[in-house]
């Protein structure tokens, strides 16, 4: 477990939150783990959510950011406070149909200057249609901010993570929990975001 100079006592604070949670778990990936990251234990604090935000606008050195763009729901509280400690606009994408899209008035063009920021990061699929939102507007994309990162990814710009935990996780076929039997919780959010019929 790595933890960012910057913000030395992430790791400490996430396990006094109880947000390190040991059992059978479906990620938002859609894999299984025997580990999971509970990020709004993390969420819940403004003042370690400020801390976390201020770790990645140093850890990343911005040059001259216009918009903090997150996905919903897990980034918009750190989309959020780190749009606010740069001075910048927040954006979020969000599902429509299943597909990535900005609602709510919201505007990407050629003239913007992005950080993508996500809270936990495990295949990188959330970050990876934030980018490609990004790219259709024909803005750039300055770099990619996460907090907890528990899979290698290459986003294809510069990245950089708080706290590094290297997390074993399977396809549900060759899951060994699922092999013996070991019930499967479900805690993500994205599921849930996805299949609601009302909008946020």
């Amino acid at each position: 477990m790595t933890s960012s100079p910057i913000v030395p006592d992430l790791s400490a604070a996430l396990a006094q939150r109880g947000a390190f949670l040991e059992g059978h778990f479906r990620l938002s990936s859609g894999r299984h783990s025997d580990r999971f990251i509970q990020k709004f234990r993390l969420l819940e604090d403004p003042q370690l959510v400020s801390a976390a935000a201020a770790g990645l606008i140093t850890s990343a050195k911005l040059e001259r950011p216009t918009v903090v763009v997150s996905a919903a729901v897990g980034g918009i509280v750190l989309g959020f406070e780190v749009a606010r400690q740069l001075g910048v606009r927040a954006i979020f994408a969000e599902k429509e149909a299943g597909v990535p899209t900005l609602r709510r008035g919201f505007t990407l063009g050629p003239e913007d200057r992005v950080f993508v920021v996500e809270d936990v990061v495990t295949t990188g699929g959330s970050v990876r249609e934030v980018l490609a939102l990004v790219e259709r507007a024909q803005s750039t994309v300055l770099g990619v901010g996460v907090i907890v990162q528990r899979g290698a990814s290459d986003f294809g710009v510069p990245t950089v993570a708080l706290l590094e935990i290297p997390l074993a996780s399977y396809t549900p076929e060759d899951c060994p929990w699922c092999a013996t039997g070991v019930p499967l919780q479900d805690p993500g959010s994205r599921r849930l975001q996805t299949s609601a019929s009302e909008p946020l």
